[in-house]
């Protein structure tokens, strides 16, 4: 499956790719055909998301075709090289943010992880503890309010109150630094899995593109990788669990919002996730924008604002509600990766994102960061 095809001829689907002997490239997709729109008025995503009207600007920018749709999809391969024509993550200079703890579903999880202290052989013990006397209750809270606050005090009382659920029914998001700008991945490319890891996830999300005034401009598919047994031992391990090398994908497109496709589309957005491992196991997943408890709009409000700048505009993961419970190795462990994992994560606006799992320490190193992005652009006359 190609990782996009355009649900309207005149979606705004913008990206970034690596050109042989060139370097990274800001393209536009025009129906199967790759078009370099990169130029001085606009070198880099970044400064195409600072402009007043993105989708016109794309839309309107010269360019000239590279290739296809399908010559791209093939030179992004673990095995194509690093200087074959290849998807990049359509981020570059923006810091890479997520939110958590945004699903009630996913929220229980993290309960568990917490419980269990990041031990998988507790997880199911631990689970049904934690169900017994959670339930269903946390569906449909909205989050600071006083049916919050009243549930909060009964899972107190129950011994059962935990930082996760602070962030998920209390009235502050947790928002945290997933990676370095220029350190996500694109399409095809490895994601990473810190080796000391053995209880860990995909986590499918939207992720939107907010530029350095607040205004969320596009939005895109990404996978936050999840270390549960890091994290579950101790919320203080967060940066280590979730900042690795290659530990997150986004991509393949950015589309950006015009008059077709807006906001309120990713709040009914519908993600569909598939993992298939070299083992055979495959699992499928689905997590649904309309269970989400924050609503995205507030947790870009609560990321930036006077308490806090981004001159380069930010890419923000908004959470899932995927937490794989699906025995793999033992009975009562639930799912974990295997080096090989193939993840593909789909929605019908957005395409498809589809990245082969690694240990972080098999992945390229991460060598191209923004001073190298600033020396390539310079010396192309593009600055």
């Amino acid at each position: 499956m190609l990782p996009h095809s355009n649900p309207t001829s005149d979606a705004a689907f913008v990206g970034r790719v690596w050109r042989p002997g060139i370097g990274p490239a800001l393209v536009r997709l025009d129906g199967e055909a790759v078009i370099d729109i990169t130029s001085r008025a606009v070198p880099t995503m970044q400064a195409l998301l600072e402009t007043p009207d993105p989708a016109a600007t794309a839309r309107d920018a010269q360019g000239h075709t590279i290739g296809t749709l399908a010559g791209l999809v093939a030179g992004s391969t673990e095995a194509a090289g690093e200087d074959s024509l290849h998807f990049l993550s359509p981020a570059d200079l923006q810091a890479i943010k997520a939110s958590g703890v945004t699903f009630a579903e996913s929220m229980v999880e993290r309960v568990i992880e917490e419980q269990a202290a990041g031990d998988p052989d507790r997880a199911e013990a631990v689970r049904a503890k934690v169900g017994a006397i959670i339930g269903e209750s946390l569906s449909g809270i909205e989050p600071g309010s006083d049916r919050a606050m009243k549930v909060k005090s009964v899972l107190q009382a129950e011994g059962l109150w935990s930082q996760y659920l602070e962030v998920g029914i209390g009235p502050d998001a947790e928002v945290f630094t997933k990676c370095p700008p220029m350190a996500s991945v694109g399409w095809g490319a490895g994601v990473g899995l810190h080796p000391i890891s053995k209880w860990n996830n995909p986590e499918p999300e939207i992720v939107l593109a907010v530029n350095s005034k607040g205004k969320i401009v596009g939005a895109t598919l990404g996978n936050d990788v999840n270390l549960r047994d890091l994290e579950g031992r101790s919320a203080l391990l967060l940066g280590k669990a979730k900042d690795n090398n290659a530990s997150c994908a986004i991509g393949p497109f950015l589309r950006l919002f015009d008059t077709g496709f807006g906001l309120d589309d990713v709040r009914r957005a519908e993600l569909s996730m598939k993992i298939v491992g070299e083992d055979g196991f495959t699992l499928e997943g689905h997590s649904s924008m309309t269970k989400i408890s924050r609503d995205p709009a507030d947790i870009v409000r609560q990321t930036i604002g006077r308490h806090h700048q981004y001159p380069d505009g930010f890419f923000l993961f908004l959470g899932t509600m995927f937490a794989p419970v699906d025995d793999r190795d033992a009975p009562g462990q639930g799912f974990t990766h295997h080096a090989g994992d193939v993840v593909s994560i789909s929605e019908a606006a957005l395409g498809e994102l589809r990245n082969t799992v690694r240990l972080s320490t098999e992945c390229p190193e991460w060598t191209f960061g923004t001073a190298a992005l600033m020396r390539n652009l310079a010396g192309r006359g593009l600055l």
